[in-house]
């Protein structure tokens, strides 16, 4: 019932910035993505460091280490980028200190992205048993009231980010608060990410009977750069997780809010299994593959990414009628398990 009341109070101050709650863990920071070749890397991972040769390259490699941080997109979405970040002793604390507004973060975002948290914000972040306690100033509480949800969205899915990290709380000078300070969304527990991300509610759909999956889509900056967005879809009361993730994927996004499709209108998705403790198998049939015979690549990464979100499932094997002997569109070999990648959305220059 709680969960209902979070979604209820998100709805009735305004604060939802668009019509998924994903129920998984994130996982581990340090998950590869290890399905392609060795040696090979996505379109979604990337080393630490951030670039340049020679010595400039491995000073600045010791330096910096790409970590997760969470945006507004010019659609008002709340998004994953991963950034270079100092190396510090609070890698967590440093991470939301860059989702700061004119903050050492802001000039790393793509064009047209927004940091969420207020100017002059500043905090501390403890972590224990699983439970990050993040204590703000008083400068937090300057934000509009409709970007509340965004904001508790941001800062639960950057702390979750970390393995350490299942639950949130928020203080304000060392004060715990039961409800946030502008549009008053209720605290009364921890935060996690069953709260959802950027929540979309179906029609027909009723807030105590239904099921919120996350769903990966991508959108397009006005550069034509390509980046993956996780929507909190709410549908009817199911047990069958991976198999309504399947089918709402093949539904596709809200396309009036400029997401994109990731998989093809004719894709069929013939079985979804569990195979071992740790992998989910998706058979697709040969409708999923374009006329080069070959997959395509955003389409099976958001695939991995929302079964990951939304399972117990370490890993996903694709497989074409029965077949794991898969290429994508950007010529990478799925033969074997692919387990969520190391950074989402990784070098924002190119967006």
């Amino acid at each position: 019932m709680r969960k209902v009341r979070w979604l209820q109070a998100a709805a009735m101050t305004g604060a939802i910035a668009i019509l998924g709650t994903g129920c998984g863990m994130w996982g581990s920071e340090s998950k590869p993505i290890d399905a392609p070749p060795p040696g090979t890397e996505t379109a979604m991972e990337t080393g630490t460091g951030t670039g340049g040769t020679g010595a400039e390259a491995g000073a600045k490699t010791s330096q910096t280490a790409k970590m997760t941080v969470y945006a507004k997109d010019p659609k008002g979405f709340v998004v994953p980028v991963s950034l270079d970040l100092p190396k510090t002793q609070s890698v967590a604390k440093t991470t939301l200190e860059y989702m700061v507004a004119k903050g050492p973060g802001e000039s790393q975002l793509p064009a047209g992205f927004a940091s969420l948290l207020p100017e002059g914000t500043t905090l501390t972040v403890d972590i224990k048993d699983k439970l990050a306690t993040v204590n703000f100033n008083q400068a937090f509480k300057k934000y509009d009231a409709k970007e509340e949800r965004k904001i508790m969205e941001g800062i639960t899915w950057a702390m979750t980010g970390f393995s350490s990290v299942e639950q949130v709380k928020i203080k304000i000078n060392g004060q715990e608060l039961k409800e946030m300070p502008v549009a008053h969304t209720p605290l009364d527990e921890p935060l996690s990410r069953k709260i959802g991300i950027n929540l979309e509610k179906q029609e027909g759909v009723d807030y105590g009977q239904s099921t919120p999956v996350t769903l990966y889509f991508t959108n397009a900056t006005a550069q034509n750069g390509k980046y993956y967005v996780p929507v909190t879809r709410l549908v009817k009361r199911t047990d069958d997780v991976a198999k309504t993730v399947m089918d709402e994927l093949l539904k596709g996004p809200n396309t009036s809010k400029g997401l994109q499709p990731v998989l093809n209108a004719s894709a069929k998705v013939l079985e979804v299994k569990k195979t071992s403790d740790t992998v989910l198998t998706v058979n697709f049939s040969d409708k999923l593959l374009d006329e080069n015979k070959k997959a395509p690549a955003d389409g099976l990464q958001s695939v991995i990414l929302s079964l990951t979100e939304n399972t117990n499932a370490a890993k996903v094997q694709i497989t074409v009628n029965g077949s794991p002997k898969v290429e994508t569109s950007d010529s990478q070999t799925y033969s074997q398990p692919v387990s969520r990648p190391l950074h989402l959305n990784p070098n924002p220059e190119k967006l």
